[in-house]
């Protein structure tokens, strides 16, 4: 079932099958929910099982999920606008926020009901028939689960991973309520029906932080992945020309919408028509390979004096065995007020004001050695990649 929607999608809607797989998941778990929802309500009050008909009005909450997966989707791919010039593609991750929210909703909800049944504990109508059914409807949210997964993996829509989620929840809050019914029956134990709600509800509560987590994090700007920076180091580095680069900073506004931009180092005597034209082609190649909007600043440096040469093989060096995650860009020897001084930007990874005195004074040591009679003005700035 699952790949023949999947198949259907990639021939009907080859142009935009992000979009188009969001519809579907919206589409086919409403429709779902809905079903099993009227069926365990219909159970739940038969049974007089508060887990049942608490289970009913969760499958009725993800209903309003799945409007929300639908909603979010369509508005994330409103095109650019005079208010929104980088498009709209985080409503993705506020829609996941409105998903998790409802999933702590119904947990809360599940937890205060079920307590309410531990301490008034009541008989659970135990059927062999409303266990049958309550076992279809795990097979069902099973189905729905992978079927959500799927689609996930194709699309990277984190809604849809939080609608996965809520699924698996589901099929554990339901086999749960089996469990309860049974005990309940054959051993006479009352109070199972709410013990057991207690635990589906802490379960539900700690999958809606997990969702949370996820969601916000991307919202607050993570960094990269290792893939895409190293492909757009690649990209620029291409031509003899650019002798490297730093500086790289993305920038992440949703699906399909991501800013960059980066310093590549240049030689100053090459002629500066041809190096535009050499960034030019990398900016392209980038955005038609990789989907990322990059702006690259020319850095010019003097390849032609030795003494700025043997500077920079020393500083490289003398940083990378003091720490092979640093890295030294921007290196020259500069002049003031008749002095002369070397200068240099230090990449690191994150770290705390103390931790950049310490290091400032290491460097400035290395350098006293083998440079005595030159002062060293070093810039720490941590890196974003």
């Amino acid at each position: 079932m699952t790949k023949l929607v999947i198949n259907f999608v990639n021939k009907k809607h080859a142009a935009n099958k992000r979009t188009a797989y969001s519809n579907v998941s919206g589409t086919v778990c409403i429709i779902c929910n809905l079903i099993l929802a009227a069926v365990k309500l219909t159970v739940g009050s038969l049974a007089a099982s508060v887990s049942i008909t608490a289970d009913a009005v969760n499958n009725l909450f993800d209903s309003v999920n799945n409007i929300v997966t639908l909603t979010g989707t369509r508005l994330s791919n409103k095109p650019d606008d005079k208010e929104h010039p980088f498009g709209h593609g985080r409503v993705e991750y506020v829609a996941g926020i409105v998903v998790a929210v409802s999933i702590f909703l119904v947990g809360f909800e599940f937890a205060k009901d079920s307590l309410l049944k531990i301490i008034n504990p009541q008989t659970v109508r135990f059927s062999a028939w409303f266990v049958a059914v309550l076992a279809v409807t795990v097979l069902v949210k099973l189905w729905m689960a992978y079927f959500n997964y799927r689609l996930y993996k194709l699309t990277g829509n984190l809604i849809l991973k939080g609608v996965m989620q809520d699924s698996l929840n589901d099929c554990i809050a339901t086999t749960a309520t089996i469990v309860s019914a049974l005990i309940s029956h054959f051993f006479g134990v009352k109070w199972i029906d709410g013990a057991i709600g207690i635990c589906v509800s802490l379960f539900i509560l700690y999958s809606g932080v997990e969702i949370l987590k996820s969601v916000i994090s991307p919202l607050l700007g993570e960094p990269p992945s290792k893939e895409i920076t190293d492909r757009i180091a690649e990209i620029i580095t291409e031509s003899d020309t650019v002798l490297g680069i730093h500086d790289l900073i993305i920038h992440n506004y949703g699906a399909n919408r991501i800013i960059a931009s980066a310093d590549a180092e240049v030689d100053a005597g090459e002629d500066i028509f041809a190096i535009h034209e050499i960034i030019d082609t990398a900016e392209r190649k980038i955005l038609d390979e990789l989907g990322v909007i990059i702006c690259i600043h020319m850095d010019p440096v003097d390849t032609g004096d030795a003494e700025s040469k043997r500077l920079r093989r020393f500083a490289t060096r003398a940083v990378k065995n003091y720490n092979p995650e640093y890295s030294v860009h921007d290196i020259r020897i500069a002049e003031k007020d008749d002095s002369k001084y070397i200068s240099f930007d230090l990449a690191v990874p994150f770290c705390d004001e103390q931790n950049k005195q310490q290091i400032k004074t290491d460097i400035t040591a290395l350098f006293a050695k083998e440079y005595p009679d030159y002062p060293l003005d070093v810039s720490i700035e941590h890196l974003y990649t």
